[in-house]
């Protein structure tokens, strides 16, 4: 009898570990990082969200776990990725916008989407009619511009993300992000879009013509007036260095007119000086002026006088 339970104790034991397998599987559940466990019991779901790793669990149909991912997704939309968007001036555009997503509350989503294939078809109604409704706000040039300070599409983003995340926070969802993926004109308007941006770049270039016209002007006036009242400070200085030495001839002329000799004296010794300047040798008549200064003067300076014609 021994014998024949130890010839079979593999199959024994192999029985033994499925079975424990099986327990385990029946009665426990891994919870990954990346996701996030929604328990349901007899029917009733708990607000219970197990961490990360190995846990207990009642046997279905007693307890059902549901997990998610709590990763971050994006979503562009099914049904018209790319279309057709009025502005506020009935303008048509082609639009596309993003929108990043997370669950933010489990136990509501497990409730209200149950699964990701739903969430996202609502979202994709929420995306359209947000899109709209924000581009329909906003003018043709605020929207495709070449300008920053006129483009508004940051501002569209925002007033979309707000109307998603109005709309999908009920169900336990939280909008992360949204973004315009295209934006391009049909074509059958394409070219009036790119005579009516020529037109507003001509009528920038001739603004900013005429603007450099009208600085150039102020800087010609400022300068011609800067001129005018250099030259009249200078004719000031000039008229009142003139008076200065007007002054000052009249003063010399009174003394000269008192004393005659001696304005001819400092004449002469003037022109001596003058003639005298160089290292030149000169020879002359001392009876010529102004060198007669020199003949009169020799008893003063002790030098023996020589009236001889050509002394030197």
């Amino acid at each position: 009898m021994s014998s024949k339970i130890f010839k079979h104790w593999p199959t024994l034991l192999l029985g033994v570990f499925v079975f424990a397998v099986l327990l385990v599987a029946v009665f426990t559940y891994q919870v990954n990082m990346t996701e996030v466990a929604v328990i349901e019991r007899m029917g009733q779901m708990l607000n219970e969200h197990p961490e990360p790793g190995l846990h207990f669990r009642w046997p279905y149909p007693f307890e059902k776990i549901t997990k998610y991912d709590k990763r971050m997704h994006c979503f562009g939309g099914h049904e018209g990725q790319i279309e057709e968007t009025a502005t506020a001036d009935k303008q048509n555009i082609l639009v596309g916008i993003y929108v990043a997503y997370k669950i933010q509350d489990p136990l509501v989503f497990a409730k209200r989407m149950t699964t990701f294939q739903k969430a996202e078809s609502e979202l994709d109604i929420w995306m359209r009619g947000a899109k709209s409704a924000a581009f329909g706000k906003y003018k043709f040039d605020e929207i495709l511009t070449t300008d920053a300070k006129k483009m508004r599409l940051n501002q569209i983003a925002d007033q979309i993300k707000k109307d998603i995340a109005e709309k999908a926070n009920p169900y336990g969802l939280d909008i992360c992000a949204v973004g315009i993926t295209s934006l391009n004109v049909p074509e059958a308007v394409s070219s009036k879009v790119f005579e009516r941006m020529n037109q507003d770049r001509m009528r920038a270039a001739q603004d900013y013509l005429s603007k450099g016209k009208l600085r150039a002007e102020e800087i010609r006036i400022a300068a011609d007036k800067e001129r005018a009242n250099i030259i009249a400070m200078a004719e000031a200085q000039a008229k009142e260095i003139s008076a200065k030495g007007d002054v000052e001839a009249a003063q010399y002329l009174r003394v000269f007119a008192k004393n005659p000799e001696l304005a001819a004296f400092l004449r002469k010794l003037d022109s001596l000086r003058t003639i005298m300047k160089g290292k030149t040798t000169v020879v002359l008549d001392t009876n010529t002026d102004p060198f007669t200064l020199l003949k009169s003067n020799a008893d003063v300076l002790n030098i023996p006088a020589d009236n001889t014609p050509g002394a030197k």
